[in-house]
This record gives structure tokens, sequence and C-alpha cells, in this order.
């Protein structure tokens, strides 16, 4: 399977595409007003405590204050001494704290932030004021997670820090995982420095951007080619490699025709992540609904049919569709908590063989999810996580239109509601002469009832007159 890393810089923004046999498999956004903080590491100061909530308000020199559990603090600062252990009952305002950023500010809530710090490197984690070791639960063989454990004891490892073993490591000699953590020692080492010298609220790291973030997260053994079209950007990614990742270099190509997206239909398969509906090559389809927390994924047979009975129907639909949706999660970056309602089946072990695909298909997200299980309506429940924005919030604002509301009312139900309205206003006002501002099709359907117009004139004795006016919004309605 050819599978190829995509970048397209622009002054405006850079993003990034994975794909797989010419199918978009991942794709990111990234632009300099909305740069991620994830990662980010800040020496903050704690502006409030809650003990009601069991959490705090940390300010880290951004516009919105962090907010931060109470459970996950560990440690703040003593002055100029570095980090001291601290019990949570001594955690009082005005403190100091070291955090990192897990979650981006999200509506009008602040940024998630946490006391256990990580620097990510190519194959390790690496976890001040830790001495564990430990291996990512997706390296589920036995011998290799205890082979990869026995090579991280053997480092001579400095005292309060500890590592994790990144699911990409799987198989990687000890060589490879040594060159990772003396890169993210000698790191932490800096930035122990920078720590001391600098107050609170301050940044002390700044994670990597989109371009090298995907080429640290997702330049596996089985990318074939890393193609950016920015000649500056090429060198950067070099230069990069160079230090790290110099075997992969030899796959960095810089493109030189004239749109690479558009070359490698790259385009229009981005668009197709704005729409609601997802069709699938059986002629059955997906409805993808996101809300602020919580995504529902609907599953329709469409333009199925087979010569077969409607359970195994319903079962080779779900199953493309499990596929589908779990392909469509990773691509648009959905999170909270996800709903997806499968055809219904009557056969249990079609139902777990769904859920199997499911889970199956969704082995390869990056993001940590849990997935609840399948109810006999064919109904799963899940939870995944969101850290950054999707490329659909960087993209689109709500409609100026309708609000955001995706419908508006149509021209019967204003043309109803604006004479309700006119009948209020002439009770309280008794005006001799009356306008009603409205847009065209609605005055179209209040003249279509010219009779019951007439008896309203009589019944007040006024004149009302209609102004059909292009620009006025369909649910708006003047009176004067």
């Amino acid at each position: 399977m050819s599978r190829e890393i995509l970048i397209n810089v622009t002054a405006h923004e850079k993003r990034a595409a994975i794909v797989s046999e010419g199918k978009l498999e991942e794709f990111y956004i990234e632009r300099p007003q909305d740069k991620t903080i994830v990662g980010n590491i800040y020496k903050g100061k704690i502006e409030a405590v809650l003990p009601s909530i069991g959490a705090a308000f940390v300010d880290i020199g951004l516009p919105k204050k962090g907010f931060l559990y109470l459970s996950e603090i560990e440690s703040v600062f003593e002055a100029d001494t570095g980090v001291a252990h601290v019990e949570q009952k001594e955690i009082k305002k005005g403190q100091e704290v070291l955090v990192q950023v897990v979650k981006e500010a999200f509506g009008t809530k602040g940024p998630r932030l946490t006391t256990e710090i990580g620097l990510a490197g190519r194959y390790l984690v690496l976890m001040p004021g830790s001495r564990q070791i430990g291996v990512s639960r997706r390296i589920e063989d036995e011998d290799e997670r205890r082979r990869l454990k026995a090579l991280l004891h053997e480092f001579k490892l400095p005292a309060g820090v500890g590592f994790i073993v990144r699911t990409v490591a799987s198989g990687k000699s000890k060589q490879e995982l040594t060159h990772d953590a003396q890169f993210l020692l000698k790191l932490w080492r800096r930035l122990e420095g920078i720590i001391k010298q600098r107050k609170a609220p301050s940044v002390i790291y700044e994670e990597y951007d989109l371009t090298l973030r995907v080429i640290r997260d997702s330049f596996t053994e089985d990318i074939s080619k890393l193609i950016v079209d920015s000649k500056s950007e090429y060198y950067r990614i070099s230069n990069f490699m160079k230090t790290f990742l110099n075997y992969l270099r030899r796959r960095l190509e810089l493109y030189k025709g004239d749109d690479l997206f558009l070359e490698k239909d790259i385009e229009r398969q981005i668009a197709r992540i704005f729409e609601s509906k997802v069709y699938m090559k059986s002629k059955a389809y997906l409805v993808i609904e996101p809300t602020e927390g919580l995504v529902v994924i609907d599953v329709n047979s469409g333009g199925f049919r087979k010569n077969i009975s409607q359970e195994e129907a319903a079962f080779k639909v779900n199953c493309e569709a499990a596929e589908e949706a779990a392909r469509q999660l990773i691509l648009r970056n959905l999170g909270g908590i996800i709903v997806v309602d499968f055809i219904d089946m009557e056969k249990e072990f079609h139902r777990r063989e769904v859920l199997s695909v499911l889970k199956r298909a969704l082995s390869r997200d990056k993001a940590k999810y849990d997935i609840l299980g399948i109810s006999k309506f064919g109904v799963v429940e899940m939870t995944r996580e969101r850290v950054h924005r999707t490329a659909q919030m960087l993209s689109f604002e709500p409609c100026p239109y309708c609000q955001g509301k995706g419908r508006i009312r149509s021209a019967v139900t204003t043309s109803i509601y604006a004479l309700k309205e006119l009948k209020k206003f002439l009770k309280d006002k008794r005006p001799k002469e009356v306008n009603v501002t409205l847009a065209p099709s609605v005055v179209d359907e209040i003249l279509k009832d010219k009779e019951g117009l007439r008896t309203l004139e009589r019944q007040f004795r006024t004149k009302i007159n209609f102004i059909s006016l292009p620009t006025t919004h369909m649910e708006e309605v003047k009176i004067a």
C-alpha cells in the first residue's frame, strides 16, 4: 500500500495531507493566527482555587485562564529553586506551577492544563518528575513490550526522569531509541535553566509547528514519500531530518509543479470533509452531524440493492459504514461524545462483528478513544479525545443569515408570524396607516389572502402597506 505525506505551504497557511493509494486519510491545517498551543509548557501562577469543583484557574499569560484539576496538581515551585512536591490542600492563590496544555481553549472554556509534563520525541516521551518507564498500550505484543522496557532500563537516566515508549517505537533498535532519549534529555536540561530564569506567567517551551509535528508523528516506515511544495520549507524539513531522522531524508521530495493538492486530487477530497453526507461504494451513506459536545453519525442504506435478506443487507452496509465512520472521525478530527446509529440487526454475532470492524478501523487513530459497546438497537456509544481544533472550525464560521441554526423559517411560517405581530401592533397603536417590511417571498404568501387583509383593515380601521424588500432577512418583520 503506497502512502504519502503531502505538505502545501502558502503565506497564509500550512496544510498537511496523508494519503493512501490516492485516498485522503488525514488532513491538518494551521494558520499563523490559529497556531496550536497544545503541548506548550508554561510557568503559570495560580489565579484561583475552587475546591467546590476540584479545580484551579491558572494564569499562563494568555487571554483565557487555564483550567487545572486539583487532583492532577503534583508540584509547584519554590522560589528560584525548581520544582517541589506539595500536597493538594496546600495549593494557594499566587503559587507558581509548571503546566502543559493538553487541550485547546474551546468556546468559553480556557485551555485544559496538566502538571504531568511530557516532551515528545520520535519514539519516546520524556516525563520529568517521574521514574517510571511505560510502554504504549497499543503495542500489544508482550515480547516486544518486554524488549522495549529492557532497552530503556539500560539507559542511565538522571534522577526524576521517566520515559513512555510511543507506538511508533515498536521494532526499533537500541541505537534509534538511544538517540531519541539523548535528544530529549538535552532538551529538558535546557528547559530547566529557562524555568529558573523566567517569572510567571511565561512560556517555557513551544510545541513544533504543523509540518514538524506531522513528520515526527506520522512519517513512519510505511510512508514512501514526503512531498512539499515550498523550497524554504523543504530545506527546513531537510535540516530537521538531518538531526533526528537522517535515514528518511532520501524520501523527501520538493514538488516543482503548479499545484500539488490539485494534481493529487486532494482539493476535491478536502471539500468533501465539510459535507454532512458521506457516500460509500455500496451507495449507502453516512450522515454526520457534529454539535459542540456531541457527534451523531447515522447509517443509511440509501441506494444499496442486493438480492439478499434484510439482515444480511444491514450487516454488509454496517461493516462498510464502520470502516468509513472510523475514517471520518480521524479525517475530520471529531471528538467528544460520539454516537453511531447503525442499521438494526437481529443477530448478536452480526452486532459483535460490526463492533470489531469499527475497533480495527480505529486502531490507527492517534487520539485516545473509548468504546462502550453496541446495543441491541445497533447504537455504539464512544468518546474520542478532542485536542486540536478541527479543520471545519478553522475554515468556517456560523452562517450570518441563519445564525448557525442550519435552518430558517419558511415563507409560509414567517407570513403567519408576521400577521400575528401585525395584529398585536394594531391593537396597541391603532394607527391610521402602517407599513410592514418583509422578504419578497413572505409578502407573496400574505398577498394570497387579499380578502383576509381587507377584513383586517376594516377591523382596525387602518391602511396596511406591505413593502417587499429583497435585502430583508427571511425571518425579519419590520412594522412601523
